[in-house]
């Protein structure tokens, strides 16, 4: 590797880390399993009409259960949830029913809803893409609850500490 590319990889790292981005949970179901984790690559892609990217982990069992499902739901969680960060950063759904941990509800057409969460949308799987380690989830959001207009989100600097239930 030439140290002009060590020094971008080193720059984007930098500058990454430095916007401090929000975290948020993802949860979906296929049949009638359920599962969910916690997502750090994120973004809205389009305004008009609406639409919003997820970065999920080839790794990770929420993977598995997204790639048969219809639809996700992304929670938003307030920076006094750490908890509930941990618990879907840091256990496996492999191992863990992370459901019997928190409290939920079933949202629309049966997908989780995080009772802890400041605010939710859900939309439909419009899209799959294979990103390197990630696949990239294009979703039409179509519902969920506004967070209060005074939230203070969970930003991942108050996560980078935890340790995955799979490497990423």
């Amino acid at each position: 590797m030439s140290d002009s590319i060590g020094a971008a990889d080193t720059s984007c790292e930098a500058v990454i880390a430095a916007a401090d981005f929000p975290v948020f949970v993802v949860t979906t179901r296929a049949g009638a399993e359920t599962s969910g984790c916690l997502v750090g690559f994120t973004a809205q892609v389009s305004i008009y009409p609406l639409r919003f990217l997820v970065g999920l982990s080839k790794r990770n069992h929420t993977h598995g259960v997204a790639a048969r499902a219809e639809r996700l739901n992304v929670h938003l969680l307030g920076s006094d949830r750490l908890a509930l960060a941990t618990l879907f950063g840091s256990e496996t759904g492999d191992e863990v029913d992370k459901f019997a941990r928190c409290a939920w509800h079933p949202g629309p057409d049966g997908l989780p809803v995080l009772d802890e969460a400041a605010g939710w949308f859900g939309g439909a799987i419009l899209e799959r893409h294979d990103f390197g380690d990630h696949t990239a989830v294009l979703l039409a959001p179509d519902t969920g609850a506004a967070p209060p207009a005074d939230v203070s989100t969970l930003r991942f600097h108050m996560v980078e500490h935890l340790e995955p239930g799979h490497d990423a």
